[in-house]
């Protein structure tokens, strides 16, 4: 490629400083204001005149050697084609290759044409295409493995993706039941949906820990749990009040996008107890379960964003998810950071993360999913629910409440009234749950359409067949009352 320079002409600390003595150029011939020197004759000693321009000229030895190498290359090419050889020539190589190219045009033109019969017809969807999958973290700590085991059950769907997690509060002897519990079950282990966290996190509900606990979740199901549409965060004192196939015929009329958040920007009296003191929370580097402690300075509320709280119980797209774990913006780790000091740091990390990233802000339904009973005031403390509060947990419409002690009756009440399963048998005693042998009851699968025609849903058959009862219809007015009105809109980050 030639220097660009003034004129097209290529320019050399040689070349500029013959052009003082020599006459100027033009489009690569010399000019001269006066007439050309008269030369005498050459003797025969001397070399034609053209033999002279030749090698006088600077690029004719350049190009007598290319034209000798596009010699060589002829006779090569010429030599080899008409050879013997097993190889494809230059020749027939480019005519394959158009003949190829033309099959493969042919090919992509041929489904457009509808009216070959040989075109074959669109695959259909596979069957259960329309049907959503959720992905479930279920956490419990001390003495929590049996009613997280229950409330596993309770909730479990082969089609659905499960976390289960007893932090380092629990014995090592529950953690380690818990995994031999999942490894030993023939329905998860074939359906393969459940999965253990082995090394188990630290949890302090008023510190940032439970955060990091639910996004470590996250990362296992985006890593590990395939395709999957929500997540929903739960704990072992949780209990659902509707089927599976109640909840997954609901969620298959719901946009993919939208993301349940209890929330509100008007912080009241959390400004001064809970946004500007400052904590640090010993879970973060202690191994044994330590209360927050407090910062004698308090720091002023932030310009950079606006703080929104609300509830720690979430169902969150896998678009948020996805954006909450990689963070290519960097706001979910400036968030992360800031809440580190925050007290509850639950019940806003979610909220201010979605309200300040433009693209989430009209996919929020200002709901968490579920019916609980707050002690007034204030609010501080879910009150726990009984038998006596089954009316108003029916009349709520939510898939989810909390919180539930242990063994309580009126969980024997929901499976039998809501989720349709029969008489619970005696207790019996659990062996190795890591509990020092306590009696527990024998946990068993709601039944659903996947179970087929088996009452104990010993094996799972077609995951996509549904069969909805009067759970969907409460939870369907619920999802039409924050989703399909005015108040879907009118309730966003505000």
């Amino acid at each position: 490629m030639q220097a660009s320079g003034r004129g097209g002409e290529q320019h050399s600390p040689r070349s500029s400083s013959a052009a003082k003595s020599s006459p100027s150029t033009r489009g690569g011939e010399h000019y001269s204001p006066s007439p050309p020197p008269k030369t005498t004759p050459r003797s025969p000693k001397h070399l034609p005149a053209s033999a002279a321009w030749l090698v006088d000229s600077r690029w004719s030895l350049s190009a007598v050697l290319s034209l000798l190498l596009f010699l060589a290359v002829v006779l090569a090419v010429t030599s080899f084609s008409s050879s013997s050889s097993p190889y494809l020539s230059a020749s027939s190589f480019f005519s394959s290759s158009s003949s190829a190219a033309a099959a493969v045009q042919h090919q992509q033109q041929a489904p457009a044409n509808t009216s070959s019969p040989s075109s074959p017809p669109p695959p259909s969807p596979p069957p259960g295409a329309g049907v959503p999958r959720l992905a479930y973290l279920i956490s419990g700590s001390k003495g929590d493995l049996d009613r997280l085991w229950r409330a596993l059950h309770a909730l479990y769907h082969p089609r659905n993706q499960y976390v289960v997690h007893l932090d380092r509060e629990a014995p090592v002897g529950e953690r380690l039941a818990l995994a031999a519990r999942v490894a030993n079950s023939t329905v998860f282990r074939r359906a393969g949906n459940v999965h253990v966290i082995r090394r188990a996190n630290m949890v302090t509900y008023r510190g940032p820990t439970m955060v990091s606990n639910t996004l470590h979740a996250c990362a296992i199901l985006l890593r590990r749990g395939g395709a999957w549409d929500w997540f929903i965060n739960l704990s072992a004192s949780d209990y659902p009040l509707m089927t599976q196939d109640d909840i997954l015929h609901v969620f298959s009329t719901v946009p993919r996008n939208i993301n349940f958040i209890e929330h509100t920007g008007y912080l009241g009296w959390k400004e001064g107890q809970r946004a500007q003191p400052l904590i640090v929370d010993p879970g973060l580097y202690r191994t044994k379960k330590q209360d927050i402690f407090w910062m004698s300075q308090k720091r002023e509320l932030p310009t950079a964003f606006k703080l929104f709280t609300g509830s720690a119980w979430v169902a969150l797209s896998r678009d948020f998810v996805e954006y909450t774990v990689w963070g290519w913006d960097n706001l979910p780790r400036t968030l992360l950071m800031y809440y580190a000091n925050f007290v509850s740091s639950p019940e806003g990390y979610f909220q201010t993360l979605l309200c300040n990233a433009a693209r989430f802000v009209r996919t929020v339904a200002n709901h968490d999913l579920h019916h609980i009973q707050w002690d007034t005031p204030p609010r501080q403390h879910p009150h726990s629910l009984e038998l006596a509060d089954m009316p108003a947990m029916v009349r709520s419409g939510a898939p989810f409440a909390r919180k539930f002690p242990r063994d309580d009756p009126v969980l024997d009440a929901i499976d039998a009234d809501l989720l349709g399963l029969p008489p619970a048998p005696p207790p019996v005693l659990a062996a190795g749950n890591g509990t020092g042998g306590s009696p527990a009851h024998a946990v068993r699968f709601v039944p659903g359409g996947w179970c087929g025609g088996d009452a104990g849903c010993g094996k799972v058959e077609n995951d996509w067949v549904l069969k909805p009862g009067p759970g969907a219809e409460r939870f369907q007015r619920l999802i039409d009352r924050i989703v399909r009105s005015e108040a879907f809109a009118n309730r966003q980050c505000k």
